[in-house]
């Protein structure tokens, strides 16, 4: 597995040795000891599969309580990932990374509890698996407006589709310093 480091610490994207022949491939998307030497030491709870169209965008959500390590990847299609750090006290707070989630390449990305996270698919259809380090709590679910103008995101699209409650969220400048995750230092 390669291990590259995004522009975010902690932010990861994993590449899996692919093995390829006549028949398909073979690859291992996750394997806790080679994760572990990694650098990811989570004990991944649950395993969420979204389905997702052209120019949909989800996120940017949130754990507050229930902070969430992630691993993501698609399984058909392309989207693109992105990771806010929006964790109070942190030198990078505000600032977010992205990386290009398809399924040909096979690659994933870790985004660690205390980062807001969310996607655009970019082809006909995304269909993402991702584990979670903690269970979903629907009263816990937080988020930061997909557009907020002091984060400066290059979705590249000006309309997405969005649900209800995502074209609501409010601005990271407005969210209440409670509702925040807060930053430790390592």
């Amino acid at each position: 597995m390669q291990r590259i480091e995004t522009s975010l610490p902690g932010v990861l994207e994993l590449r899996p040795e692919v093995l390829r022949d006549a028949r398909g491939y073979f690859a291992e998307t996750y394997r806790r000891d080679k994760f572990a030497e990694a650098g990811i030491k989570d004990c991944f709870v649950q395993d969420n599969h979204s389905s997702s169209r052209k120019g949909a965008l989800r996120g940017l959500h949130y754990q507050l309580r229930h902070p969430q390590a992630k691993l993501c990847r698609a399984i058909e299609g392309e989207a693109l990932d992105v990771v806010v750090d929006i964790r109070l006290g942190s030198p990078y707070f505000g600032k977010w990374s992205c990386v290009v989630l398809s399924a040909e390449k096979m690659n994933q990305i870790y985004v660690p509890p205390g980062f807001a996270h969310g996607f655009l698919s970019l082809s006909d259809r995304v269909q993402l698996l991702y584990k979670t380090s903690e269970f979903y709590y629907p009263e816990d679910e937080f988020g930061v407006l997909w557009n907020d103008p002091q984060l400066e995101i290059s979705w590249n699209i000006t309309a997405p589709l969005l649900s209800e409650k995502d074209s609501h969220l409010p601005v990271l400048s407005a969210i209440p310093h409670q509702n925040l995750p807060q930053y430790a230092i390592k």
